[in-house]
């Protein structure tokens, strides 16, 4: 579903990274590690599309993608069911029922996302990605704010909805998941221009 071949990709327009190759079938996930600043938010923009590489070739169905970042893309005076049925109606969806139990949402269905703690945030901005029907997923350190059992419940829709139906995912974590799913150190790819100096991640 995602072939990436020999990408080399920069920030700033200075390389970052290069080399880069790698298979992610569907039903599967593949998790990138490595330090802060290694260059992991740029990879998973350039998979995105949201800037071009300097070499090689990303390739997946088109209108397959999504990429999520630190931020929640939570509209602050929208309820949840609001904000969920807002983001559904972009990709011309409706909500499944299911989202607000496989993300603990239910008890906080009329509630105003702005009155919602940070990890409540972080699980309505989560429960986004199964509203949209993207197939294809970037994902960069989706468990940021949350505790160790929403932590799995992210893990759980991941492995048993999201890759069960034959979606797939790249994710950037520093953390176990808990799924089996392979990871990619990014390490041994910092492009040459680039290792002397080390960088400084922008992270989004």
């Amino acid at each position: 579903m995602l072939q990436v071949r020999d990408l080399r990709c920069a920030r700033g327009g200075v390389p970052v990274l290069e080399g880069v190759s790698f298979d992610v079938r569907p039903g599967e996930a593949l998790i990138l590690r490595g330090p802060n600043g290694v260059g992991k938010t740029t990879v998973l923009r350039t998979l995105a599309g949201l800037q071009p590489p300097l070499a090689g070739s990303v390739a997946y169905p088109d209108g397959t993608g999504a990429y999520a970042s630190h931020a929640d893309g939570v509209k602050t005076a929208l309820t949840v069911t609001e904000n969920l049925t807002f983001w559904a109606q972009v990709y011309g969806r409706d909500v499944p029922d299911s989202m607000f139990a496989a993300f603990d949402l239910d008890n906080l269905r009329a509630r105003v996302a702005g009155t919602l703690s940070a990890g409540q945030k972080r699980r309505l901005g989560l429960a986004r990605l199964g509203v949209i029907g993207r197939r294809v997923l970037f994902l960069d350190e989706p468990t940021v704010s949350l505790d160790g059992f929403s932590v799995r419940m992210f893990a759980d829709w991941m492995r048993d909805v999201h890759l069960a139906q034959g979606g797939c995912a790249v994710i950037a974590t520093h953390i176990d998941l808990g799924l089996d799913a392979p990871a990619l150190d990014l390490t041994p790819y910092v492009a040459a221009s680039d290792a002397a100096g080390g960088s400084d991640e922008a992270f989004l």
